[in-house]
């Protein structure tokens, strides 16, 4: 169960990194909130996920989720650029955290 609440609260971090862009420095109300409701909701889901996994396993898949994820989305969203550099820098943040969740009783 702690491996779920630590995908959604990683889901969530996407969100809110996402919708802080939206905010443009927290100056549109709507996108503000969102950003701090999922904000809130992923540091507990986060907390929640730390009664039994390890501190740097949960921290660092979590963190890793929202890396990636932000990344993706501000590809296809945003229409950030792509380029070969950026690529290989989101398949070793894979790669760490699939390697986390393999050494992770």
């Amino acid at each position: 169960m702690a491996w779920v609440l630590l995908l959604i609260a990683g889901l969530l971090e996407i969100l809110w990194a996402f919708t802080m862009k939206l905010s443009q420095g927290f100056t549109r109300p709507g996108a503000s909130i969102v950003t701090l409701l999922a904000m809130l909701a992923s540091f507990g889901l986060l907390s929640a996920s730390m009664r039994t996994l390890p501190l740097g396993t949960a921290y660092t898949i979590w963190t890793g989720i929202g890396a990636v994820g932000a990344f993706v989305v501000g590809i296809v969203v945003l229409g950030e650029s792509v380029n070969s550099a950026r690529v290989l820098a989101a398949v070793l943040i894979v790669s760490g955290l699939i390697l986390m969740k393999v050494s992770t009783a």
